[in-house]
């Protein structure tokens, strides 16, 4: 854990966790992220840029605003607390990226035929422009952080008629986030999102 790292969770007043989060928190940065790339589909652009899932980012404390500071130290900005929607959606002007700070969920990527993926407490996802998403069974606790690159504000679409190809061309011009929300430049997104 870096020294600036430690700093930061000293001043949450956590120090009793340190070193479980030390361990946690510096395994998660060194794994590798699952990936899933998703087609389009007729209702839904997707995308070929990955979602990425990282598992266990952050052990402990005050998971809501630890992620909040996190995103927002690593350029990922206008955070907001809340679910996730019941329903099938997308986000063609921005990425968003969730951190799970309560209980867990379950998360249909791409339309109806698409992958479950299963985030709890801790857990990070990034979701690129195009990609659909959908809540599709949560804990009686589950609570997230969602926000998005500096500079972008995430619009809401569903896959329904007349949105394409007019939210396809917002998704190609979406532009590339320099820094991994979790962990930065030296996160794996700037390398996996080329």
């Amino acid at each position: 854990m870096s020294p600036v790292r430690r700093r930061e969770l000293l001043s949450l007043g956590i120090p009793a966790m340190l070193r479980v989060m030390e361990t946690s928190e510096a395994s998660a940065a060194l794994a590798e992220p699952r990936t899933l790339v998703l087609k389009g589909t007729t209702e839904f652009p997707n995308s070929r840029l990955p979602a990425l899932v990282h598992a266990g980012v952050l052990v402990g404390g005050d998971l809501a605003s630890r992620f909040e500071a996190l995103f927002e130290q690593n350029g990922w900005t206008g955070s907001w607390r809340n679910g996730l929607y019941r329903t099938h959606h997308y986000h063609s002007t921005a990425h968003e990226v969730l951190g799970v700070y309560r209980g867990s969920v379950k998360v249909r990527l791409g339309g109806p035929d698409g992958p479950v993926i299963e985030l709890r407490a801790g857990d990070v996802a990034v979701i690129p422009a195009g990609v659909a998403h959908i809540n599709e069974g949560q804990s009686d606790d589950f609570a997230v952080v969602g926000a998005y690159p500096t500079g972008t504000s995430a619009d809401l679409q569903y896959g329904r008629d007349r949105e394409r190809p007019r939210t396809d061309r917002n998704v190609a011009v979406v532009p590339f986030p320099s820094t991994d929300p979790a962990f930065g430049k030296s996160g794996a997104l700037p390398r996996l999102w080329r």
